[in-house]
């Protein structure tokens, strides 16, 4: 288990309770299984003290957790029949994005998401999940195969932006994100999205252009990163928890705001600590929205999305 940099003092407790447990199965001590249960305790109280009031910051760790399932792993545990599509017919192949043919709930549908990658090998094939234009023009050819063939579109959103490379500007990053973000507006079939990670600016936008957003409790989604904000505005990227405090980019925020519809509870700890629970809430999450768009004509799904983007601002904190 990787813990993350406020979790060192839960860290302390759970190793020295593992090491008493080790300890009383080598026979070298009769209460020392009473103690390490004693530990147990307390760090499960630590760790509710912990994630009961996050701040955005440490949400933002969270979010990004090297541990959270990823979108390969929401793909092989809620979709049956997955069949990968690659490329854009232009230029090549994006591993950043997957996307592809399924089945969900036995239901046929399209699913696109951003995948960062798990271990150093993964994570440079899949560019740490920062998708080149490729990637999104790939997701356009994938939005116009759903419409042709009225099939629902789940996207997976978690990326900390659209990669900014040469390459990808020279082969116009900017515009194949505009084009993306233009289609999810287009298609008369229902699309529904869920960050399930981190939602990094137009790069996440391109994506969650939905009828329907979700975000799990520990995600982010804002228009830049904290520490690119705090180099911007204070010219000190240090200052990353006031950034991320002012960029209202945690889920609750959102919700209040209008631009999300629904926060999915993670498991307690974030969804590092019990992935397939994670995973599972939001099946249940895809479900529940994509029922509220069931039977509704393209035109009327058209304008419920015009619509709901329409609405954005209307909103604001007090």
């Amino acid at each position: 288990m990787t813990y993350l940099e406020f979790e060192k003092p839960l860290a302390d407790i759970e190793g020295k309770a593992e090491e008493m447990r080790a300890l009383a199965g080598k026979g070298e001590g009769v209460d020392l299984e009473k103690e390490a249960a004693a530990l147990d305790k307390k760090a499960a109280e630590m760790l509710r003290d912990l994630y009961k009031q996050l701040d955005p910051w440490r949400k933002t760790q969270v979010a990004r957790h090297p541990e959270r399932p990823h979108c390969k792993d929401y793909i092989d545990q809620l979709f049956t029949e997955y069949t990968p599509l690659a490329g854009d017919r232009a230029f090549g192949e994006d591993h950043a994005v997957m996307g592809g043919l399924a089945r969900f709930r036995d239901k046929p549908c399209v699913v696109i998401g951003h995948e960062k990658g798990n271990d150093t090998k993964t994570r440079i094939l899949h560019n740490f999940g920062m998708a080149r234009p490729e990637g999104y023009r790939k997701a356009i050819r994938l939005m116009d195969m759903a419409d042709r063939f009225r099939l629902p579109v789940i996207t997976l959103v978690d990326t900390p932006g659209a990669y900014p490379g040469k390459g990808a500007e020279e082969r116009g990053q900017s515009e194949a994100i505009a084009r993306s973000t233009e289609k999810c507006l287009q298609i008369g079939v229902p699309l529904v999205s869920v960050i399930i990670g981190e939602g990094g600016s137009g790069g996440a936008v391109a994506f969650a252009t939905a009828n329907r957003i979700a975000m799990l409790e520990h995600s982010i989604y804002s228009v830049i990163s904290p520490e690119g904000c705090a180099s911007i505005l204070w010219k000190d990227a240090e200052k990353m928890r006031e950034a991320a405090v002012a960029l209202k980019l945690t889920a609750q925020d959102l919700k209040k705001l209008g631009v999300i519809d629904q926060i999915i509870p993670e498991p307690l700890g974030g969804a590092q600590r019990a992935p397939a629970d994670a995973i599972a809430a939001v099946g249940d999450a895809i479900f529940a929205m994509l029922g509220e768009l069931d039977g509704k004509k393209p035109a009327e799904i058209v304008k419920d999305r015009r619509q709901k983007f329409l609405a954005m601002g209307s909103k604001a904190l007090a």
